[in-house]
């Protein structure tokens, strides 16, 4: 079963929360579609941007954004000047006030959106693909993260037959619901089609109970600046004691 569903969905409730919060009523469909139309044009709109995730929470006259980001500088601009530029442009999609909240992701190499992305990105620079894929292990792996793996598909080289190839280092273990794993599907645009990659960061296990709104430390803890890892770590080693000496 945890090889087969989303690692995100199957985790919500437990370790993690959910990215739109919010209480629908009768305008649930309609609020769902305007969440969908701002991620989908923040993402193309700050592409440069390395962004994360976006959080949306709404009350009744007010959409809060909290957009996770590697590159604040880009989003904000002179002075905060792209801020306000995007927020008039969001109003037209959305007929509620904005808030636009700017966090950022201080170590991009443990968030596995940002990861497949660069990997795909540089599949479409005409880059080695294993070079890609090798490199980005290698630097998620110099961060701490536990485990990571890559799966990219597709006319790999340019190959007339389709092939996937999987690429893992360290542990990644998806049927455990209290492993912190993070998860990405981007595609490349190359000249022979389009390449699927798929990105799984195991970031640790958690063994406290997880707060799941969206506030700003927990964004922190989700989106990669870790600032418990370290703690979650010595509770695993802790745990494995505490085992040998029941034996």
């Amino acid at each position: 079963m945890g090889q087969k569903v989303n690692p995100i969905s199957n985790r919500l409730g437990i370790i993690r929360g959910w990215d739109s919060n919010w209480y629908g009523g009768n305008n649930y469909g309609d609020s769902l579609l305007e969440d969908s139309k701002i991620r989908k044009y923040l993402n193309a709109r700050l592409a440069k941007a390395s962004v994360s995730r976006i959080v949306i929470e709404r009350t009744l006259k007010l959409v809060t954004i909290t957009v996770c980001t590697a590159r604040p500088g880009i989003i904000i601009g002179k002075g905060g000047q792209e801020v306000d530029k995007l927020k008039e442009e969001l109003k037209k999609i959305t007929d509620k006030d904005i808030q636009i909240n700017i966090f950022e992701i201080k170590r991009p190499e443990l968030d596995a959106v940002i990861v497949a992305n660069n990997i795909a990105r540089q599949v479409e620079g005409k880059i080695a693909y294993r070079r890609a894929i090798k490199m980005a292990i290698a630097n998620t792996m110099r961060m701490g993260a536990e485990g990571i793996k890559v799966q990219i598909s597709g006319r790999l080289n340019g190959a007339e037959m389709a092939r996937s190839e999987m690429y893992k280092e360290g542990r990644t273990p998806l049927h455990t619901f209290r492993a912190d794993i993070d998860y990405c599907h981007a595609e490349a645009l190359t000249k022979v089609g389009l390449l699927g990659v798929k990105v799984w960061i195991c970031r640790g296990e958690i063994y406290t109970k997880r707060e799941l709104a969206p506030n700003f430390t927990q964004s922190k803890d989700n989106a990669g600046g870790r600032g418990n890892n370290g703690g979650n770590n010595g509770g695993g080693r802790n745990f494995k004691r505490k085992k040998s000496s029941n034996r």
